[in-house]
């Protein structure tokens, strides 16, 4: 089949962020797939790009975004890139079928008008349940707008031929719109077994890096966004009392991290490092110089929906994983004893657990043994990738059926 695939935000394996997309469509085009990528770049100095990335073909269109816009902006953003993709899907010959994947919810506008005017079926993905994660964290509380986007979201899920849901809330959410199980897979984000593992440490990077031989190092890696709850970081931090046997990396970036750095400096926090972000390969050799791997998320029911890709690229790397969300990540760490669940509600049991993993290094090992082993049998991508095209060549089978 010739698959278009859209993601506003794909991104390959040399860049800073999620790669989900980019396996995925490896493993589609092993599958016989023919597939293009339509995509934004801010970078490109035209407002048209067309490359081919491994075999990707890749369709960009100049549309700024930043994690560190407005919320006005980054909604400007979404309706920009909604309206450009909708006229360039439809310029797109001979499409067998649409991957569309969120976020935002307006990826599910191109998809629904090329099904409409094409008759082309659409597959649609569940990254994160919009629109409730914004009305729930306040960025979305006009009635009328939220009613809208409650239809707009039952609508795409009820015209896609299929759903692909990250985790085990966001497919109970999706099935909550009236929408049957039969039409929904949960496949989560992917661990990158052959990218980040345990090896011995890079000595060299860690004196570049400016951190300490010795110490204890906890890591945060991701976006840091208010839905991170990253301010819980610090308040927990704060219980530590500057131990300086512990430090703490943070690499990423985001809309509240310059609020971090403010508050690590009024407060006279001296253990932690802000590095910035990292292609994969830079990026898996700092984690493996870290001894524990922090998930957080703001404290709100929606965010415990999450599918976070540090998680997973934290369970390749066989480190204990700490986690404040009390969703499926607290039974996954407690079920697999990968891991501890702190409270929410309550810093200095984030301050404790660091503690207790640095004063109980066998149990700190198991764990990350633990991680790793979950990572090899169940969540690595070559396993997930595979799930995601057998459902692909199940909706292939569906079309040749119903033509």
């Amino acid at each position: 089949m010739k698959i278009l695939y859209i993601h506003q935000y794909f991104h390959t394996p040399s860049e800073p962020a999620g790669t989900r997309s980019y396996w995925i469509s490896q493993e589609l085009i092993k599958n016989g797939h023919e597939v293009t990528m339509l995509s934004a770049s801010s970078k490109i100095d035209q407002k048209i790009k067309k490359v081919n990335i491994d075999g990707i073909d890749v369709i960009y269109l100049k549309v700024p975004y930043s994690q560190y816009m407005s919320i006005f902006k980054r909604l400007s953003s979404f309706i920009n890139f909604m309206i450009r993709s909708t006229r360039m899907a439809l310029k797109e010959k001979d499409v067998d079928l649409v991957i569309a994947t969120s976020t935002p919810l307006t990826i599910g506008f191109p998809a629904l008008v090329v099904k409409k005017f094409k008759k082309t079926p659409f597959l649609f993905e569940v990254r994160d349940l919009w629109p409730e994660v914004p009305i729930q964290m306040g960025g979305l509380n006009n009635k009328l707008a939220i009613k809208l986007a409650l239809w707009f979201e039952k609508t795409i899920y009820k015209n896609a031929i299929h759903v692909v849901a990250l985790s085990p809330g966001m497919e109970e959410g999706v099935i909550k719109r009236d929408i049957s199980s039969e039409k929904v897979s949960m496949i989560p984000n992917m661990s990158k077994i052959d990218i980040f593992w345990s090896r011995d440490k890079d000595l060299t990077l860690l004196q570049k890096l400016g951190l300490k031989q010795n110490s204890f190092k906890v890591v945060y890696f991701g976006a840091m966004g208010l839905a991170n709850g990253m301010d819980y970081i610090i308040d927990g931090i704060k219980h530590l009392n500057n131990n300086a046997d512990i430090e703490f990396v943070f690499m990423g970036g985001g809309a509240t991290e310059p609020v971090l750095k403010e508050k690590c400096k009024n407060h006279n926090i001296e253990n932690v490092h802000f590095l910035g972000g990292f292609g994969l390969v830079e990026l898996s050799e700092i984690v493996n110089l870290c001894d524990v791997s922090l998930i957080t998320f703001a404290d709100l029911p929606i965010l415990a929906t999450n599918s976070p890709n540090k998680l997973f690229d934290s369970l390749s790397a066989g480190k204990p994983i700490i986690v404040n969300s009390p969703g499926w990540t607290k039974d996954l760490v407690e079920q697999y004893e990968c891991g501890l669940y702190v409270d929410p509600k309550n810093p200095q049991d984030l301050s404790s657990k660091v503690l207790f993993l640095k004063e109980n290094p066998e149990s700190c090992e198991k764990m990350g043994q633990n991680a790793r082993r979950l990572a090899e049998n169940k969540y690595d991508k070559s396993i997930l990738c595979s799930e995601f095209a057998d459902v692909v060549n199940s909706i292939e089978q569906k079309i040749s059926t119903n033509s």
